[in-house]
C-alpha cells in the first residue's frame, strides 16, 4: 500500500519512513491443484522521503533512500575488494570473494552476530532498489559474456569440442534429473515437480565461462592446446546450456510447479523471433554502424553510449516476451562484432560493472538465505548427493572423452576439472529458479556453498596435477650452437608495439631464411592486462582447423567483420604477413598475450617451449628517440626481460634497435655489415653462432672481432685447448676465403683498451652488433 501525502500516514509511520507488514491470503488454485494460503509481505513507505536535509537538522540518514543505497553500495563495495585482497595471496578467483561477501552481509553472519544489522542497514523497503540495481548491473555483465564470446567458432569446431561440449552438458543434466527422481522421498514437498528437475539439471551441468577462462590465464594454461580446447568447449557448452535455460523459462512462470505454462508455445515462438531478428538485423546493423568510424579512431562516447542502451531495449524485449531479461542482454551481447571495438567497448563498461554493480547481485542472493536456519537434513544431504554425482559424472565423461582423442592422462583431468568451473552462471541460474519460487530458500542456500567449495577446489587440484605431470618431462636446452647447418630456425618474436616490428623484421632478414635452412617465427604480440578483461592467448592464423585457436577479429554470428587495420595488433599481422609473402624460406605465426607484466614471461617461456624455439628476442626496454638518444617506454619490460633470462628454455636474444630497421628494410642496400664482439664464455659463443648463419647470407659482411689479453698475445699462446678456441677454428676453416668473413684479433690490456677497441669497430660503420651477455648480473 502506499500514501500519497505525508499526512495521511498512520501515527506509527510518521518517524520511521517505512513499516513492514504481513498479510495472510489465499493463492488462488492452479490446474486443478488445491488453495494454499500464502504469506505476503508489504512495504510501506513514504515516497518523498529520497534525499536527507541534512544530520544538522536531525535527520537519519539511514530513513532515506538515496543516502541508505549508497551506504550499502559502499559497504558492499568495500567487503567484496577486502576479501578479494584477503584470497589474493591464494590466487582463488573474485567470485569467491564476492559470494563470500554476499553470505557474510546476510543474515548468515553479520545478522547473527550484530544485533539490528540487518534492519539498520538493509531493511526491507530498500530491497526493491537495491535489487533492480544488482539487475541491471547483471544485465550488463551477460552482455559482456557474450561479448567475449566469439561465436564463429562453431563453424569450424571439430568433433572433439563438439563431443567435449555436448557430453559435458547433457550427460550430468541427465544424471542430475535421474538421482533427483532416486531420492525425490528425501527433497522438500514443494520440490516434487517438472520445473525443478529442470532448472537443477541446468544449473548443475553448465561450465561458468567467464570463472573458466580467468582460471585459464592465471594457471597458464591459455597458450596451451588444453587451454584452447577447454576454452572452446566452455563456449558451447554455455550457449547450449543458455538456450535450455531460455526455453525451461518459456515453459515456466512464478509458482508453477510443472512445465504447463500458459501461452508457452506463444513464448518460445516470439523468443525465437528475437534471437533470428538480433542475429540477421541487429548484429548486420552493429556491424554497418561500427564501420562508419575511421580506420585507426576509437569509438566515440555517443557510439558506444548507443550501443550500451542496446543491452537495456534486448533485456526489456526479453523480459516482455516472457523469458528472462538476461538472455536478451547474452543474445545482443553474442551478436555484437569482435574486433577492437568491442574489446574497447569491453574496457569501458567492465570495471565498473564487475567492481561495483555486480557484487550487488552477490549480496542480494545472500541477503536471501541464512545458513543457519536449515532445517532438513534430509534434504541438504539429498541436494549435496545430486550435486556430487552430476559433478562426478561431468568430469568423469570429460575426462574419457579427452583421453579418448589422444591428451595425456594429466591434461585430461586438468580438463575434467576445469569444465566443472562454477560460479557467476550457475548462481544467474539458480537466482532465476528462486525469483519463480521453483527452488526454496534452503534449496537455494546448500547450492550456493556446494558452488562455492567446487569453485576453491577446481584451481589446486589443476595446478597440483599441472605441476606434477611438468616433473617428468624431460627438458634439454635449446641454443644455436647445437643446431645442424641445414635445420630450421624457430624463432619467438616479442613485440611490445609498432615500433619493435621493422628492427624484428630486419633481424630475420640477416638470419638468412632459405629453402633449405627455413625460419619459422613466432610473433608474440605482448599487452598488458588491464581491468577485468578476460586474458587470451589468440591465434591469428588463417586456417580453420579445430587445432588452431579462433582468429582475433572473426565476426561474430550475424556481425560483419571489421577492419583489420583498426587493432594495433593488426597493424603488426599485416606487417610480418607482407614480409612473409616477399620473402623465401620465412613461415610467420601470430599470437597475442594479453597478461599482467609479473607473469608475463611465464607466457613467453610457455610458448618457446611449447614450439621447441631454439631462439627468443625480446625488444630492449629502451627506444631511439629523434636526436639519437635512448628513452626508456616502459620499466616493466625490463622486468619482463630479466625474468624470461632468470629461467631461459633456449637461446634468448635482447635486441636494442639504434637504426636497424633502416639498414634492414633495404633491400636495395649492396651490403649489410655485422660485427661480432667475442670475449670467450657459452654467451659469445652462442652469439658467434647466430654470426655464423648471418655469415650464409650473401648481402651480410661479417666481422669477428675476438678481444684477447694483451699478455697472452705477447707471449704467442695462440695454441689452445679452451671451448672457445676450438668452436672458433672450426668456423674460421668452413670460411677460410670467403671476402664477406673477416677474422680480427685485438690485443687489450684493461677496460680502457678494451672500450678503446669497440670504439674503433662503431667507427666502421656497421649496421649490427652481436655480442654475448656474459656473467654480469646487471646487464639488461
Amino acid at each position: 500500500m502506499k500514501f500519497e501525502d505525508a499526512s495521511m500516514l498512520p501515527p506509527a509511520l510518521k518517524l520511521p519512513n517505512s513499516i513492514s507488514i504481513e498479510d495472510g491470503y489465499v493463492e488462488p488454485p492452479r490446474n486443478g491443484a488445491v488453495a494454499v494460503p500464502k504469506i505476503m509481505k508489504l512495504d510501506c513507505y513514504a515516497p518523498d522521503m529520497i534525499v536527507t536535509n541534512g544530520v544538522w537538522l536531525g535527520d537519519d540518514p539511514f530513513t532515506y533512500s538515496l543516502p541508505l543505497f549508497l551506504t550499502q553500495l559502499l559497504v558492499v563495495s568495500f567487503t567484496t575488494r577486502l576479501l578479494a585482497a584477503i584470497l589474493r595471496p591464494f590466487r582463488q578467483p573474485r567470485v569467491v570473494a564476492e559470494i563470500l561477501a554476499g553470505i557474510i552481509l546476510g543474515p548468515t553472519v553479520f545478522g547473527r552476530l550484530i544485533k539490528g544489522y540487518m534492519n539498520r542497514f538493509f531493511p526491507p523497503r530498500s530491497m526493491n532498489l537495491l535489487e533492480s540495481v544488482a539487475n541491471m548491473g547483471l544485465l550488463y555483465f551477460v552482455f559482456i559474456i557474450g561479448l567475449e564470446m566469439d561465436i564463429s567458432i562453431f563453424r569450424r569446431t571439430g568433433r572433439k569440442v563438439l563431443l567435449l561440449a555436448s557430453a559435458g552438458l547433457f550427460l550430468p543434466f541427465l544424471a542430475c534429473i535421474f538421482s533427483v527422481y532416486a531420492l525425490r522421498h528425501n527433497f522438500l514437498e514443494n520440490t516434487h515437480n517438472q520445473a525443478f528437475y529442470i532448472y537443477l539439471g541446468i544449473a548443475l551441468s553448465i561450465t561458468s565461462f567467464p570463472v573458466l577462462a580467468r582460471l585459464l590465464v592465471e594457471l597458464k594454461l591459455i597458450a596451451t592446446e588444453t587451454g584452447r580446447v577447454t576454452l572452446s568447449s566452455a563456449i558451447t557448452n554455455d550457449v547450449l546450456g543458455w538456450v535450455l535455460l531460455a526455453i525451461a523459462i518459456a515453459f515456466t512462470s512464478d509458482n508453477d510447479s510443472d512445465l504447463t505454462r500458459p501461452f508457452s508455445h506463444l513464448v518460445l515462438f516470439f523468443a525465437s523471433v528475437f534471437v533470428v531478428f538480433c542475429i540477421f538485423i541487429v548484429g548486420p546493423a552493429i556491424g554497418l554502424f561500427l564501420r562508419r568510424i575511421p580506420d585507426g579512431e576509437s569509438m566515440s562516447d555517443m557510439d558506444s553510449g548507443t550501443i550500451l542502451v542496446g543491452v537495456l531495449a534486448a533485456g526489456l524485449a526479453a523480459d516482455a516476451i516472457g523469458i528472462h531479461s538476461v538472455f536478451g542482454a547474452f543474445t545482443y551481447g553474442l551478436v555484437v562484432p569482435t574486433g577492437p571495438h568491442s574489446t574497447a567497448l569491453i574496457e569501458r563498461v567492465e570495471e565498473f560493472v564487475s567492481d561495483l554493480l555486480l557484487p550487488l547481485f552477490f549480496a542480494t542472493s545472500g541477503f536471501r538465505i541464512d545458513l543457519f536456519t536449515i532445517g532438513h537434513l534430509g534434504h541438504a544431504f539429498a541436494v549435496t548427493v545430486v550435486f556430487i554425482l552430476s559433478g562426478a559424472v561431468k568430469i568423469g565423461i570429460t575426462i574419457f572423452i579427452a583421453v579418448y582423442f589422444g591428451f595425456p592422462r594429466p591434461e585430461s583431468i586438468s580438463i575434467g576439472f576445469l569444465m566443472n568451473s562454477r560460479g557467476i552462471v550457475e548462481l544467474i541460474i539458480l537466482s532465476v529458479a528462486r525469483d519463480k519460487d521453483i527452488l526454496e530458500p534452503e534449496t537455494f542456500a546448500v547450492l550456493l556453498v556446494l558452488s562455492l567449495i567446487m569453485t576453491l577446489t577446481v584451481k589446486p587440484v589443476v595446478t597440483a596435477v599441472h605441476k606434477r605431470s611438468k616433473k617428468h618431462v624431460g627438458y634439454k636446452r635449446r641454443t644455436l650452437q647445437r643446431m645442424r647447418p641445414d635445420a630450421d630456425l624457430r624463432v619467438l618474436a616479442c613485440v611490445h608495439s609498432n615500433r619493435n616490428v621493422p628492427s624484428l623484421i630486419s633481424l630475420i632478414d640477416f638470419s638468412n631464411p632459405t629453402k633449405r635452412s627455413p625460419i619459422f617465427v613466432y610473433v608474440l604480440h605482448l599487452v598488458e592486462l588491464t581491468g577485468r578483461t578476460s586474458a587470451m592467448l589468440i591465434s591469428h592464423n588463417t586456417a580453420s582447423t579445430e587445432e588452431q585457436p579462433h582468429r582475433q577479429g572473426s565476426g561474430k554470428v550475424g556481425g560483419s567483420q571489421l577492419p583489420r587495420t583498426q587493432d594495433p595488433s593488426e597493424h603488426i599481422v599485416y606487417a610480418f604477413e607482407t614480409y612473409e609473402q616477399h620473402a623465401g624460406g620465412v613461415s610467420v605465426q601470430h599470437h597475442t598475450s594479453i597478461s599482467p607484466y609479473s607473469t608475463m614471461h611465464e607466457d613467453v617461456c610457455s610458448l618457446a617451449e611449447e614450439f621447441r624455439a631454439a631462439l627468443i628476442v625480446l625488444p630492449f626496454h629502451k627506444l631511439q628517440t629523434v636526436d639519437g638518444g635512448m628513452e626508456t617506454t616502459n620499466p616493466a619490460i625490463r622486468t619482463l626481460n630479466k625474468n624470461v633470462l632468470r629461467c631461459p628454455p633456449c637461446s634468448i636474444g635482447i635486441l636494442v634497435d639504434r637504426g636497424l630497421s633502416r639498414a634492414g628494410v633495404n633491400r636495395l642496400q649492396a651490403v649489410r655489415r655485422v660485427a661480432v664482439l667475442y670475449f670467450g664464455g657459452a654467451d659469445d659463443r652462442e652469439a658467434l653462432a647466430f654470426g655464423w648463419r648471418m655469415a650464409e647470407n650473401p648481402s651480410v659482411e661479417l666481422i669477428v672481432v675476438r678481444f684477447v689479453n694483451e699478455s697472452e698475445a705477447a707471449a704467442g699462446q695462440k695454441e689452445s685447448k679452451l671451448p672457445e678456441d676450438e668452436y672458433l677454428s672450426k668456423y674460421r676453416i668452413k670460411f677460410l676465403g670467403q671476402e664477406t668473413v673477416v677474422y680480427v684479433e685485438k690485443a687489450v690490456k684493461d677496460s680502457e683498451d678494451t672500450v678503446a677497441a669497440i670504439r674503433d669497430v662503431e667507427e666502421e660503420q656497421h649496421d649490427l652488433f652481436v655480442v654475448g651477455r656474459g656473467e654480469a648480473d646487471g646487464s639488461p
